[in-house]
């Protein structure tokens, strides 16, 4: 057997202490240095994939383009709203990008070059963001993963640099925690699992 090259005691605690941190959470105006965001992601770069499709794709807002994302998000529910309009949606939309350190548009690029069913490529990208997700809280970041704003308008794809086969699949929210969120809980593991041993 390998020895680890990491406490186990210590990956237990980070996979348990994973917690949404949401953007009324975060220490307004403090910016993640580019190279722990950059490290996130290639963490995040490590997931499986099935046939090394790598289907994961990452648009980073930051800085001014926080504001570029906010707008874009607002222009586009004012333009298909309709009459289900709410004018406190779109001043969410507008402010919540700035509330942050940092917004991860996160696409999944589908390969057409192999027969691997959609819901392997789409388990993949899922698979990245947990890595993201959990490698924010080794560093002490928080965040949280949003299917809300235009994740789901398909004339917004373009703006991702995603085509039609591709999908958007929502948004990571980053930044310094100022508040933590509360302890979690589970139901037992033992109730979703069964065992054969013959």
């Amino acid at each position: 057997m390998q020895d680890s090259v990491i406490d186990p005691a210590q990956l237990n605690t980070l996979m348990a202490s994973r917690r949404a941190v949401f953007t009324t959470q975060f220490v307004a105006g403090k910016t993640i240095p580019d190279e722990i965001v950059w490290q996130l992601l290639e963490n995040a770069n490590w997931a499986p994939t099935h046939k090394r499709t790598e289907p994961w794709r990452f648009v980073v807002f930051t800085g001014q383009g926080l504001q570029k994302l906010a707008e874009f998000q607002a222009s586009r529910y004012r333009q298909t709203a309709g009459a289900a309009f709410k004018p406190e949606k779109a001043e969410k939309l507008l402010r919540t990008p700035g509330e942050c350190s940092h917004v991860i548009a996160l696409g999944m690029k589908r390969s057409l070059q192999t027969a691997i069913p959609e819901i392997e490529e789409i388990a993949a990208v899922a698979c990245a963001v947990q890595n993201i997700w959990l490698s924010a809280g080794a560093y002490g970041l928080g965040g949280y993963w949003s299917t809300g704003g235009v994740t789901y308008d398909e004339a917004a794809k373009g703006f991702f640099q995603l085509g039609p086969q591709d999908r958007l699949m929502g948004f990571f929210y980053l930044g310094y925690v100022r508040v933590a969120s509360a302890a979690g809980s589970r139901n037992p593991v033992t109730d979703k699992t069964i065992w054969v041993r013959e």
